[in-house]
């Protein structure tokens, strides 16, 4: 009979999404998941399984995500913290570690996520920024983006803005709370940031690029309740870009917080 892991931790990780196809392991592609596992089995010599918050897409970065795994060790989390780094590529960082009870878990543990969403208009391109924002090339009205943004507060069934509304965490409904979905102008453009209680695959990206329609005047405000109660991901907007998206925080109740910084 195999032993039962007794020990759980909990990891804070930073990366620059750029070169990666993602988070989550696929059959033929670089993950940050992946370069993950395969450093702490080497480190711990036992097959390591890793579960994120949240998957993110291909180009797609975090200054937030959080993952944990469990083993029989008693680990030295300041050890493990400087030997992962010391191998993780550059472009990928854990920024902290700690034991967490035996029944945290990153996904469902959390209370709510925080992802910002940085459109860039300005009508020349910063080429600093290519990778970390979104170039919207059309002008686009602020005020009406405000507007706009703040439809999707509140709880609704996200079904329109999901590339699938029936697998994964939205197998048992696509229902979501957003909490709040800001637009702060900042150099260069603006910056969505979204917090909910959870988020469908391609959410954020679906509802930005419906918000980015209305905001150009392709589609008036008011249409995007009908969007909403359609439940037909073919009513809404193209997706937004991967390139401008971060998830920013993944919360905790009090007992199961993690520090942003050691």
């Amino acid at each position: 009979m195999m032993t039962q892991k007794n020990h759980n931790y909990k990891l804070l990780i930073a990366y620059d999404g750029t070169n990666y196809c993602g988070w989550q392991i696929q059959p033929n592609g670089d993950t940050i998941q992946e370069r993950l596992i395969k450093i702490l089995t080497s480190l711990l010599q036992e097959d390591i399984h890793l579960i994120g918050a949240g998957r993110t897409d291909a180009g797609v970065h975090a200054y937030g995500q959080v993952a944990h795994f469990k083993t029989q060790k008693c680990l030295d989390c300041k050890k493990i913290l400087k030997a992962l780094n010391g191998l993780l590529p550059k472009d990928i960082r854990v920024l902290h570690m700690r034991e967490v009870p035996m029944h945290f878990h990153s996904q469902y543990s959390a209370i709510s996520k925080t992802y910002h969403y940085n459109l860039w208009l300005d009508p020349i391109t910063n080429p600093m920024k290519r990778h970390y924002t979104t170039w919207v090339k059309q002008r686009m009205d602020i005020s009406l983006l405000k507007e706009a943004a703040q439809v999707f507060v509140g709880t609704h069934d996200f079904t329109s803005f999901a590339n699938s509304a029936t697998e994964g965490s939205a197998a048992k409904g696509a229902t979501r709370t957003i909490q709040r979905l800001d637009v702060i102008e900042q150099d260069g453009g603006v910056r969505l940031e979204f917090q909910a209680n959870g988020f469908l695959y391609r959410m954020v990206r679906n509802i930005v690029g419906t918000l980015i329609e209305v905001a150009q005047k392709k589609r008036p405000v008011n249409s995007l309740i009908q969007i909403i109660e359609s439940k037909d991901r073919r009513l809404a907007g193209k997706s937004a870009a991967a390139t401008g998206l971060f998830l920013m925080n993944v919360d905790y109740p009090d007992d199961l917080a993690l520090p942003m910084m050691e």
